[in-house]
């Protein structure tokens, strides 16, 4: 059993499942009882959404919050130009500047729903290392900080040795990376007392290099804190799911798919993400992941709700929650599923089932609406459809001008006659 923790913030990170490294867990415990921590993560400008396998993140930042400390969130408008390394084979696509900056445009907004912003001590700040990364001069950059890196060293990090050992090609851009990000705490230190910072295991090398470079350069004792990297009870990589990443956004993912993708929750994941993704209380928590057989579904529905009420709020949450007992198990339509449109005039001529199932977003190809059509998995309006050609027509919609599809059981879709 772990020794009790003094902090309200290590103790949630530690009791909730988030801690994975940190390089001094003891002195930032103290430090956060005596007084109010500043900590940030960083996020890369690399897509106009966050997803859910940034959520750990953002709920850390949240959970820093509410134990009454600051969190910074910095949009990455400068290393987002270079491209983090850590994780990945290949060189990421460089951005233009506008692509960066409508990236960042899509994704601030999240997080106005997980944390207070303002300008009061506990409120939180959103900062661009852009501001700071953009005005260096290479030269004197060099000279000033560079001397502080040892290159035998962090071709011994993570993030740079399995892509050499991969024999993938890495650029001198990406290598420059991890220096950027230490100088990134480094200037956060300096302009907002920053003493903490946060992301997950990948990013321990460059967490550590940051906190050497505010030891080397300043004299400042910084500390760095890690997340492990989550996985589902499969192996699948978290958020990632057979029709593409589980975004944040509501105009990229509705609430309803959402919910239904915690909905989905493997069993042995229910007791792990109503800790990481919810803010149910530990004694709730551990009476539903003891739930057993079927009443384990129940446990599944409060992480659905839960979740999505802290993305979309209490009332797309409840909305979601009831199209899906109207979806299964009350066989009804459900009016919050996603749905799409197709004119009157096509359906008079007649559209052939495959292609609404593409059109529906409910499959990536015409060759997997066939193949799922012939296995018995398409049903129309809750009846299967055997036939791949079968043509659907004003005939199938109800007076409202709708109808259902789905794919399986658990998805599904409402084609609207326009």
């Amino acid at each position: 059993m772990s020794r009790a923790h003094a902090s309200t913030f290590i103790s949630a990170m530690v009791n909730r499942g988030y801690l994975h490294q940190c390089t001094d867990l003891e002195a930032l415990d103290e430090k956060a009882v005596s007084e109010r921590i500043v900590a940030y993560i960083g996020y890369d400008c690399t897509a106009n959404s966050l997803h859910v396998g940034n959520l750990v993140s953002i709920m850390m930042l949240r959970h820093l919050q509410r134990a009454g400390h600051k969190p910074i969130v910095l949009m990455g408008g400068g290393t987002t130009r270079v491209g983090d390394p850590s994780g990945k084979d290949e060189q990421r696509r460089l951005l233009s500047d506008a692509d960066i900056q409508a990236n960042m445009d899509g994704i601030k907004g999240v997080f106005e729903k997980f944390l207070d912003f303002g300008d009061g001590p506990g409120d939180a700040v959103m900062v661009n290392n852009a501001d700071w990364l953009d005005t260096l001069e290479y030269i004197p950059f060099l000279r000033d900080y560079g001397r502080h890196f040892s290159v035998n060293r962090m071709l011994g990090f993570d993030s740079v040795k399995l892509r050499l050992e991969r024999e993938q090609p890495l650029s001198f851009l990406e290598f420059n990376y991890m220096i950027l990000q230490a100088y990134d705490f480094l200037e956060l230190s300096r302009r907002h007392d920053c003493t903490l910072q946060m992301g997950g295991s990948d990013q321990w090398g460059n967490i550590v290099n940051g906190v050497e470079l505010g030891r080397r350069v300043d004299g400042t004792p910084l500390f760095g804190l890690t997340t492990p990297l989550i996985a589902t009870a499969s192996g699948a990589k978290m958020g990632k799911t057979a029709e593409g990443a589980i975004w944040l956004n509501a105009d990229l993912c509705a609430p309803y798919d959402y919910w239904q993708f915690w909905r989905n929750t493997e069993d042995g994941d229910v007791g792990r993400f109503l800790r990481l993704y919810t803010e149910l209380p530990e004694d709730e928590i551990a009476r539903l992941e003891a739930l057993e057989g079927a009443e384990i579904n129940e446990a599944k529905k409060r992480l659905a709700t839960a979740a999505t009420a802290l993305l979309h709020g209490a009332e797309a949450a409840a909305a979601a929650e009831q199209t899906a007992l109207e979806t299964f198990e009350g066989g009804g339509r459900g009016e919050e599923l996603p749905s799409f449109e197709v004119t009157r005039a096509d359906l008079d001529a007649g559209v052939v089932m495959f292609r609404l199932m593409v059109d529906a977003g409910l499959c990536a190809s015409n060759g997997e609406a066939r193949r799922l059509i012939k296995g018995g998995g398409a049903r129309l309006n809750d009846a299967p459809v055997r036939e791949e050609m079968r043509e659907v027509t004003l005939d199938d919609f109800d007076g409202d001008g709708v109808a259902k599809l789905s794919a399986g059981r658990k998805r599904h879709a409402l084609i609207r006659a326009v």
